[in-house]
């Protein structure tokens, strides 16, 4: 399995990366059929000049491209494939039992339509071209709930300005968590980042989207009392502010 060692130079890598020992056919899936899943000539390793990649060659044709930014275990992206197999699906994720998790649910689904990158997804923001994607979710991500540690999150330009960049004008962003300073911090960061917000009444955070499937940290949540707030962004047309 290809995988980064350490995260680009000058780039903090923060959460976790490996829990559990794995199955012993989990790591049959990672050996095997990860090295047939991953988007090539992302990493450093086999990228060191950063040269953007041509998104007609992941799956060999022009189909549009949804990406999901950490998908844990892999429900969702599974569900979001099999109900839309013209699409190509990219999911990153760098904790490597969530990527095993995954393996596995492709492999009963028979799916086609999904590469993944194990790693931090800012490595591929490093190597898609200006606007390749038509969709993004943001799902139950790391709320990194001390306040010293909210610059983190993914809700920080650091993040979100190359989203914004290789995402579509028109193209929708969606968030979910359960975290209310979360959906605060996503509400203060989001739109300045270059997005129109399609769910500023609070009323409506808690209407999850028609095609939604309800993961396991989002059971988790509502088992521990906590409420789910789903959010609704679309790219404008602005240009992305300087760095």
């Amino acid at each position: 399995m290809t995988r980064p060692t350490a995260p680009a130079e000058g780039r903090n890598f923060y959460g976790r990366i490996k829990g559990k020992t794995l199955r012993p056919t989990q790591k049959a899936q990672l050996r095997e059929d990860l090295e047939n899943l991953r988007l090539r000539n992302v990493s450093e390793a086999e990228n060191p000049a950063r040269n953007r990649i041509d998104p007609a060659q992941i799956f060999g044709d022009a189909r549009p491209l949804w990406l999901e930014v950490g998908f844990g275990g892999g429900e969702h992206l599974v569900h979001q494939c099999s109900l839309n197999p013209d699409v190509g699906f990219i999911g990153c994720e760098p904790y490597i039992n969530g990527v095993a998790m995954l393996l596995g649910k492709i492999a009963r689904a028979k799916l086609s339509n999904l590469r993944i990158h194990p790693w931090d997804v800012r490595e591929l923001f490093d190597v898609l071209p200006d606007q390749c994607l038509e969709r993004a979710f943001l799902l139950y991500p790391d709320p990194w709930p001390k306040a010293r540690h909210h610059r983190r999150r993914f809700v920080t330009p650091d993040h979100l300005d190359p989203l914004a960049r290789v995402l579509k004008p028109g193209a929708i962003f969606r968030v979910a968590t359960d975290i209310p300073d979360y959906v605060r911090q996503t509400l203060q960061e989001v739109p300045p980042a270059g997005f129109d917000c399609l769910t500023p009444d609070p009323a409506d955070w808690a209407t999850p989207w028609q095609d939604w499937l309800s993961t396991r940290y989002e059971q988790k949540a509502l088992r521990e009392g906590r409420k789910p707030h789903y959010l609704t962004f679309r790219r404008n047309d602005q240009p992305i502010r300087d760095p």
